[in-house]
């Protein structure tokens, strides 16, 4: 019961601060693992020798899905309202206007959205969109490879692997309450 009166207050310049730094420092901490994990994964003939430098493209695939999640978890209003404050500060560090940034954002969307279809799942859709960006295709046995699609068990073991990405907003907004 006090959890709930004593709930720290922030306003959606600190979440989108929290939100940011939480996103790079997962994303900054974790894609040499995650690089590691695709360069050894079995349903590659070859390894793809993904690298450190390569984890922009994650990077991006990431801040899509989060972003998704986000607008499923506020209502409309203060969602579009923390998703301008976040464009605002992600434009400033990629070093791009923020309207050119929001563009890119929405391609991503888009991109994610046409290579899921028709499913609806945002983590097996960022999955995908990782399996594709990374070029992945090129590197599987003959028959995938043909199908010009992902192997369905590297799929798997890169939904369990996105999971860990997913900002977890009912533990956040447990402990917090966001003023508008």
């Amino acid at each position: 019961m006090f959890s709930t009166i004593l709930k720290r207050k922030l306003t959606d310049n600190q979440v989108s601060n929290i939100f940011i730094n939480a996103i790079y420092d997962s994303v900054d901490s974790g894609w040499m693992e995650i690089a590691n994990l695709i360069n050894e994964d079995p349903s590659f003939v070859k390894s793809p020798q993904l690298s450190n430098e390569n984890s922009g493209l994650f990077g991006l695939i990431v801040i899509v899905g989060n972003l998704s999640f986000l607008e499923s978890t506020f209502d409309a209003e203060q969602a579009v309202r923390i998703e301008e404050i976040i464009f605002k500060k992600l434009s400033k560090i990629y070093g791009v206007e923020k309207v050119e940034f929001q563009k890119l954002i929405r391609e991503y969307q888009s991109y994610i959205k046409r290579i899921n279809r028709p499913s609806k799942n945002m983590i097996y859709g960022m999955s995908k969109a990782v399996f594709h960006k990374y070029e992945l295709n090129k590197y599987q046995d003959e028959y995938f490879k043909r199908m010009g699609t992902p192997n369905p068990l590297f799929l798997k073991r890169m939904d369990d692997v996105i999971s860990n990405y997913i900002w977890n907003w009912d533990a956040f907004l447990k402990k917090y309450k966001i003023n508008s």
